[in-house]
């Protein structure tokens, strides 16, 4: 039962447009009314109903350490104490700070309020470096909801993008170049046509799915960037501090010049950051004439909780283990639907995992839209019901966390099990 939830859902479809502050919690994708969630802890969500479920959300992705790390708990209740927000440096930003750029290869970092932030200033960043207009993205990827990320591939033998939502201007579409991800001579071909300040990817497509880079695709961009004189841009929003202390720059050992952070390096708090060589960071202000500023970067209270999140995630042996438990859960996943005789495929790497229906390989954008989300439709629900919590919506990953025990994914595949015998029968 989640009479509670829909009598929330009610109340907030009043005042917030669609009952929510971001679209995939509306659970459109997948029908029903959305949880509205109580409590957390470990690898459990509670709804206000008093319903348990084992969680694959993650909040997207940042609690690697499961729920109301004990840690991360802490430092937020004792720099609380402090102050909410001084508008000032402080301690906590440094310490974050130092702490990124030991682990991730960065020479200088800075702090902003969410990864669209973080994303919109690297782009600026790479413009003003550069000194050119044109940037290419890939199809599938998302990169936040600002103006020149939310562009879709131009029709016919149209190259430049085109808006992919009201309110964007065709000016600022058009100098975006919108590329099929895995394809290199795409790439190379906008690169000949184009004067492109930078390539934006997602080293692994995480928002489409979860899709992988096929062997040596970001080496052949980082090849292609610099031949031309344009930068890389990692969006590790979802890959850094998940696939590695080092993220897929570690991951896969392909450096970029600048690389977008999010959520994870907060703990959970609202926060983001950019970062790269020292000698494209300086372009930003003050140190250099690129404007970027914000009155709550580096607040006190989510630079303490990302300094305790990542204090603890700098451990092989972390990494390790998540990595076998993804396997464990991807490779359930996959013989279940191969012993029921459904085409489906799964996808993973370290603790990312993500189960597509009616196909059985994905490479790209075209591939995965080619997944059957009526059936995950079907299949969320069912698990939902019997006390997992998925994503709401085929084209999003599974996240794992450090709290995510054996029993967790025992569990889990036995739920699966049952869910797609149900739907078969």
């Amino acid at each position: 039962m989640n009479d509670k939830s829909k009598a929330f859902f009610l109340r907030a479809q009043a005042v917030l447009p669609g009952g929510v502050n971001s679209p995939v919690r509306a659970f459109r994708a997948v029908g029903g009314n959305p949880l509205f969630i109580e409590k957390t802890n470990g690898s459990r969500v509670y709804d206000v109903d008093g319903n348990e479920y084992i969680d694959y959300v993650l909040s997207w992705g940042p609690m690697i350490l499961g729920h109301n790390n004990p840690a991360v708990r802490e430092a937020v209740l004792d720099a609380a104490q402090r102050g909410l927000s001084f508008g000032a440096p402080n301690e906590y930003e440094v310490k974050l700070a130092e702490k990124m750029v030991e682990l991730t290869g960065c020479e200088m970092v800075r702090m902003v309020n969410s990864g669209t932030e973080a994303v919109m200033s690297a782009l600026r960043l790479a413009r003003a470096f550069t000194q050119r207009n044109k940037i290419i993205k890939f199809e599938g990827c998302y990169h936040g909801h600002t103006d020149s990320m939310l562009v879709k591939a131009g029709s016919g033998a149209m190259t430049f993008g085109q808006p992919d939502s009201p309110g964007v201007p065709d000016a600022v579409a058009a100098d975006t170049l919108v590329a099929p991800y895995n394809n290199l001579e795409f790439v190379e071909d906008l690169f000949k046509n184009n004067d492109v300040a930078c390539v934006i990817i997602e080293p692994v497509a995480a928002n489409m799915g979860v899709v992988l880079p096929e062997e040596g695709y970001l080496n052949g961009l980082r090849k292609l960037c610099d031949e031309y004189g344009a930068l890389l841009i990692f969006d590790e929003i979802i890959t850094g501090f998940r696939l590695g202390k080092g993220g897929a720059q570690e991951y896969f050992n392909v450096k970029a010049d600048i690389v977008t952070y999010g959520k994870i390096i907060g703990g959970g708090m609202p926060v983001g950051a950019y970062g790269g060589r020292k000698e494209i960071m300086s372009y930003v202000s003050p140190s250099g004439p690129v404007y970027q500023a914000g009155t709550l970067s580096g607040n006190p209270i989510a630079m303490a909780a990302g300094f305790a999140q990542l204090e603890q995630l700098d451990s092989d042996e972390l990494y390790t283990h998540l990595g076998k438990m993804g396997e464990k859960l991807g490779a359930g996943l996959d013989n279940i639907a191969k012993e029921l005789g459904m085409i489906a495929c799964v996808t993973q790497v370290g603790s990312l995992v993500c189960q597509f229906f009616g196909i059985d390989s994905v490479k790209d954008y075209e591939t995965a839209r080619g997944a059957d989300t009526a059936l995950y439709a079907q299949y969320f629900q069912k698990m939902l019901a019997s006390g997992v919590y998925l994503a709401p919506s085929q084209f999003e990953a599974m996240f794992i966390s450090l709290a995510h025990s054996e029993t967790d994914i025992d569990v889990t595949l036995e739920k699966a099990r049952e869910a797609l015998v149900g739907i078969r029968s």
